[in-house]
């Protein structure tokens, strides 16, 4: 009887902890099992409907549904009504409002708003886009073939507006320098040949006659460059255009396909890497007036020869730099034309992502009047940093970082003074201005970092009415006449559902949608977690969701969950997108873990400070919050300092990685799911901004990769990856592989999956990744 004892005890703690009436299985189904929430809410041109994807009926995909301000019961939009359908955001008014233009199919319309009448402006069989009025708005201008051109609204006559041609400038053949003896053969042949003498007088004739009656568009070339941002003025006298010249020797990774219909290994085309040669551009103006073209220059603007601060760390590049003395790569963007076209403003970036500058542009002689410098050692970014536009022709709004928060701003474009319209420790998530001029509409976390709401704000930044109330997520569409506004809206424990509210504080709100939650969904008491603060060694306070076990395990372990990155929060108030991950960890909950998931250093939510707290080092701020959270559940919690694991996706591989590899005896058991393992094989976009380059700042790169610390590895590890992943490519792990062989670990194991892209798709991989998942932790952590 003593012999049987311990599998009696062991069948028993394994009946008592696996309570739940979810699975693995359960959980990672096609997400149709947990109901269907909408998605898109998109205004209709004119603001009649509103249309949104929705599937109710759990078929393959989503179908278009729309509801009107008289019918608010979701009705599925025939084919018809589908063709038919122009999202607001993608029309353009004229001043008055009371026209709008748009492209749809390649074709230009044109639309009365009082008698909602439609005319097709264009029929052709090539492409035209980008529509806008301009001319004082008594012509639409539109692209057609890398060209603007402009239809009269009063008499339906098209005009070519400009003349860009790929390529190189072909020779004049008047002005071709014949040498020597060419020049006396042709004098001798038009001396003594009457006929081509004649004929050359004719022609001479023709051709200045000709030159005469035609107003020939200049032709300019753009030789092997590529043309973007083909912009007009509102009064058509400016147009703006973009040259980019593509990047040389810039080797594009491949991803092989290894299981496909052919039985033939396909490769897929990849990306760069990063510190890849890039592209560069240049911008012009095109003045029609003065039939000219001015480059706007950026090599006097303020701060474009500062050297950052990093490059010290190498003292002999950063005396090269100083001697050199040299300008940074910059992009323009835009301009954006105050409404009747008095003033521009471009967006300048530099290359390096440290600098943004917002300048007047004074368009007939190509310079620029600075406005506003934000300069960041680490890099420029946080929510809004796209948003700007006017409020008059005088005052422009946009959002910056310069605080600390990303907040509004005004400047007078005169006098180059500046008024901030909000402050606080919360960001601005997102503003447009109303069609009056008189209001901004925002989306702020002022309430909570874990919350979005709503408000109005009048430009001069005296108080803002807060319109949306229920606590949580309010995604908010506001309609064309700015009544109403459509609200998708979520909470911890419940999925997207479609609101409809009148745009006023106290507004009636209407739900339109309620199938989010199935019953079979419903079934199940999922968890609203803890929404706690953990200070860490340096004293922040890290945001963090908790979820506490009503029965825990006898040996107390803990799971912690990391999230990924790009610039991401998941310790807030709404159904997140981890809705698989959320679900996996109320099963672990019911299995008697502990489980956190911290909004580390890097996420969003939090402001500039803590975005760029893993500048130069990934795996330094970040994952000492991970492991203060492991030593909050110890100490508050009583969690076995030797049972606890980690898992996450992406970047939450990597740092389940460096985790594993850097600090020994914090974490027993983890899984890195399609993780970094080395930086200097990620793409260029994301990583320049946070470690720059391999090239320029090796450093940063050897203390942010795991390879470089993979004989550290404790406790259990498994991997797993797609291998057709186009983001983080299996390649990664592949690498960490041959290093763990050479290394000679023996603690670790790697689960590929041959069909799977970065995200994955199969509810059968799913299924897998997580019972691996499951199983790594009920073996060593209990």
């Amino acid at each position: 009887m003593r012999k049987s004892f311990p599998l009696i005890f062991i069948l028993c703690v394994q009946f008592c902890y696996s309570q739940s009436n979810i699975s693995v299985e359960k959980i990672m189904r096609d997400p149709k099992w947990i109901g269907t929430s909408p998605s898109t809410p998109q205004w209709s041109a004119g603001g009649k409907f509103l249309y949104f994807n929705w599937n109710p009926d759990k078929m393959i995909s989503d179908s278009l549904y729309f509801i009107s301000l008289e019918n608010k019961v979701p009705q599925k939009a025939s084919p018809d009504q589908k063709n038919k359908f122009v999202d607001n955001e993608d029309v353009q008014y004229n001043v008055a409002r009371t026209k709008f233009t748009y492209s749809k199919d390649g074709d230009i319309y044109l639309v009365d708003v009082n008698s909602n009448q439609s005319k097709r402006i264009t029929q052709t069989q090539e492409s035209e886009y980008n529509p806008v009025f301009s001319f004082g708005d008594t012509k639409i201008v539109f692209s057609r073939n890398q060209n603007l051109y402009a239809w009269d609204i009063a008499n339906g006559t098209t005009l070519q507006l400009t003349n860009l041609q790929k390529g190189n400038k072909p020779p004049d053949e008047s002005s071709v320098k014949l040498n020597s003896q060419e020049e006396w053969l042709k004098q001798d042949q038009l001396q003594w040949i009457q006929v081509l003498k004649s004929r050359k007088e004719k022609k001479d004739a023709a051709d200045k006659y000709d030159k005469s009656q035609k107003n020939d568009l200049r032709s300019i070339y753009f030789e092997d460059k590529n043309l973007s941002s083909l912009n007009i003025s509102p009064d058509g006298r400016f147009i703006t255009y973009r040259l980019v010249k593509p990047a040389k020797d810039a080797k594009n990774t491949i991803i092989p396909a290894y299981v496909t219909e052919s039985g033939f290994t396909q490769d897929l085309s990849g990306r760069t890497k990063v510190g890849a040669p890039l592209s560069s551009s240049e911008f012009f103006v095109y003045d029609r007036t003065a039939d000219s073209v001015i480059q706007v220059k950026t090599d006097s603007i303020e701060g474009v020869r500062d050297i950052p601060e990093y490059v010290k760390d190498y003292p002999k590049k950063y005396e090269e730099r100083k001697k050199n003395n040299s300008t940074k790569a910059v992009s323009i963007f835009g301009p954006i034309w105050s409404e009747h076209g008095k003033n521009a403003i471009v967006d300048i970036r530099s290359q390096d992502n440290k600098d943004r500058w917002l300048m007047l542009l004074d368009p007939a002689t190509g310079k620029l009047k600075l406005l506003d410098h934000q300069r960041d050692e680490a890099w420029i970014g946080g929510p809004g940093m796209n948003n700007m536009g006017w409020i008059d022709e005088d005052h422009f709004w946009f959002q910056s970082e310069v605080t600390g928060y990303s907040h509004l701003y005004t400047v007078n474009v005169l006098t180059a003074q500046k008024t901030a319209i909000t402050s606080g420790k919360y960001e601005i998530q997102q503003a447009r201005l109303s069609h009056s001029k008189k209001y901004f509409y925002i989306i702020t976390n002022e309430v909570h970092p874990g919350e979005q709401q709503f408000y109005r704000l009048p430009v001069t930044g005296s108080k803002a009415e807060r319109i949306t109330t229920m606590e949580g997520a309010n995604q908010v569409s506001v309609s064309p006449d700015e009544k109403y506004i459509s609200i998708l809206y979520s909470y911890y424990n419940k999925p997207w559902e479609l609101y409809l509210q009148e745009n006023k504080p106290g507004g009636k709100l209407e739900q339109i949608t309620n199938r989010a939650q199935s019953d079979e969904f419903k079934s199940y008491a999922w968890r609203v977690p803890d929404l706690i603060t953990v200070t860490a060694g340096d004293g922040a306070q890290v945001y963090a969701r908790l979820y506490k076990p009503s029965n825990p395990a006898p040996n107390a372990p803990a799971v912690i969950f990391v999230h990924g990155a790009g610039y991401l929060q998941n310790a807030h108030k709404w159904w997140s997108s981890y809705f698989r991950e959320y679900m996996f960890n109320n099963f672990l909950t019911d299995n008697g873990y502990y489980v956190l998931d911290m909004d580390y250093r890097g996420s969003a939510g939090y402001g500039r400070d803590w975005r760029t707290g893993i500048y130069r080092f990934m795996g330094g701020k970040d994952l000492s919050d991970e492991v203060d959270g492991a030593k909050f559940l110890v100490d508050k919690y009583k969690v076995n300092p030797a049972h606890i694991g980690m898992y996450g996706g992406s970047y939450g591989g990597f740092i389940t990685l460096m985790a594993m590899f850097t600090k020994p005896g914090t974490i027993a058991a983890g899984a890195a799911l399609r993780p970094v393992t080395d930086w200097a094989h990620y793409n260029h976009g994301y990583t320049s901004a946070i470690l720059n380059t391999p090239v320029e700042d090796s450093i940063a790169y050897r203390k942010s990769s795991p390879i470089y610390f993979a004989e550290g590895l404790q406790g259990s590890l498994l991997i797993c990856h797609g291998m057709m992943d186009l983001n983080v490519h299996f390649q990664d792990v592949v690498r960490l592989t041959q290093r763990l062989i050479e290394l000679g670990k023996n603690n670790w194991e790697l689960a590929p999956y041959p069909l799977e892209d970065h995200g994955f798709v199969e509810p059968s991989s799913w299924t897998d990744e997580y019972k691996r998942i499951f199983k790594l932790f009920e073996t060593h952590l209990k």
